[in-house]
């Protein structure tokens, strides 16, 4: 099984909901996204996935996000949009071009990260 993991960044806002804290304020992050890719079978270059493509499409699902007040954004309203919810929500969005990925982590400071993976 080879494993490849490729890693970005994006900054916005957001705020949770039915939270009881300070988290509850509309506050921002730096937020590092880590995408994971398995499989058994590489191809004729005996690459599992151009790093290349699996940027391409991680910036487009980022750029998306980057720089936005998550909390307005269609898909989120009225949900407390959670770095687990972020994890889900980046992981379904590659999946549709990526079968073999494994799992998106998502690491809202350095030391907490939440990650979305199916069985």
């Amino acid at each position: 099984m080879f494993e490849i993991k490729k890693q970005m960044n994006f900054s916005a806002a957001h705020h949770l909901l039915n939270y009881d804290g300070e988290c509850e304020n509309q506050h921002g992050h730096n937020w590092l996204v880590e995408a994971y890719i398995r499989g058994n079978e590489l191809d004729k270059s005996n690459i599992l996935v151009d790093y290349k493509v699996l940027k391409s499409a991680m910036k487009q699902v980022l750029d998306y996000l980057d720089h936005s007040d998550i909390n307005e954004l269609p898909e989120f309203k009225g949900i407390s949009p959670s770095s687990e919810i972020l994890a889900k929500f980046i992981y379904d969005r590659l999946k549709e071009d990526f079968p073999q990925l494994s799992k998106v982590s998502i690491w809202e400071t350095s030391t907490s990260c939440a990650s979305y993976f199916e069985d």
